[in-house]
């Protein structure tokens, strides 16, 4: 339990209430300045060529992926399509060429999804 603090009279204040408060302007002090120095914005630093390599072959495979599944998911919808108008009422065949433009479509969207969420996070981070 703390003493109360007369400011009348210095006698009743503790050695341990000036300890702790000395205590307090010490780490007070130190994160000021350590707020202080991370706060500067004049250092010139770059990032590492592993790094740059890296983040260039990332943006390249990406829009190689992009430039690659655009005419794939046309061609699979085009397949599709084509299974369903020549399927002449085989429920089988007309099953099997809906599951064909669905899932082209959908693969096509998680694709589209992933460039939209990469590109959200290079923004932020960049």
């Amino acid at each position: 339990m703390v003493k109360k603090i007369n400011l009348e009279n210095n006698k009743n204040i503790s050695k341990y209430q000036i300890n702790k408060k000395y205590y307090f302007y010490i780490i007070f002090t130190f994160i000021l300045i350590l707020i202080l120095l991370l706060s500067c914005n004049s250092v010139n630093a770059a990032d590492p060529k592993i790094v740059k390599k890296l983040s260039d072959a990332f943006e390249d495979i990406e829009d190689w992926i992009l430039k690659l599944s655009t005419p794939a998911a046309a061609v699979a919808v085009g397949v599709g399509v084509f299974m369903k108008k020549f399927s002449f009422g085989d429920e089988e065949k007309m099953r099997i060429a809906k599951k064909v433009i669905r899932g082209s479509l959908f693969s096509y969207g998680f694709i589209l999804a992933i460039d939209l969420i990469l590109s959200a996070i290079n923004s932020l981070i960049g």
